[in-house]
């Protein structure tokens, strides 16, 4: 018997299934793979998602759970970074994080959303990584350079135009 879901699930539904069905980087393979469909759930609730993935975010020990709220966070900054930005305070707990699959999705969303405070964050993982010899699936540090470098280049173009007559 198919079962067919016509009505829309409830947002606490699937905030309460984040990190489930993840499935991480591995020698085949160099990226994550999330359930895009419970991403796209989720992005279609908008900013009223984002008190809930600030939960998960201050909460949540679980590196599954974590990569899929900050996936969804930074897919949600596609569309408004300026709300996004708004989380720094609970995305900024990973910061120091050893952690590639986290350090790529902070950097992407750092480099959406230019939160000033991010800056510092990137430089000291991209340092950081670029001592590490571990294997890893993947570096993160072309991902963690890219925000630095986008960084860069709005604080050059801001300054450039404030000088203009």
């Amino acid at each position: 018997m198919k079962v067919s879901f016509s009505a829309r699930q409830p947002l606490p539904f699937h905030i309460a299934n984040i990190g489930k069905n993840v499935d991480f980087p591995d020698k085949n393979r160099n990226y994550t793979r999330y359930d895009e469909q419970r991403v796209n759930d989720i992005l279609s609730y908008g900013e009223q998602s984002l008190p809930y993935l600030n939960i998960i975010l201050k909460n949540s020990k679980d590196e599954k759970q974590i990569c899929e709220t900050l996936y969804i966070l930074d897919k949600m900054s596609d569309k408004n970074p300026d709300k996004v930005a708004h989380s720094y305070g609970y995305i900024s707990r990973f910061n120091n994080t050893d952690n590639p699959n986290i350090q790529v999705l902070l950097a992407g969303i750092y480099r959406k959303t230019q939160v000033p405070d991010g800056f510092g964050p990137l430089v000291k993982m991209l340092i950081r990584e670029s001592k590490n010899d571990t294997k890893k699936p993947f570096d993160p540090t072309e991902e963690i350079g890219g925000a630095i470098l986008e960084y860069l280049k709005n604080y050059s173009s801001t300054n450039v135009y404030r000088n203009l007559p």
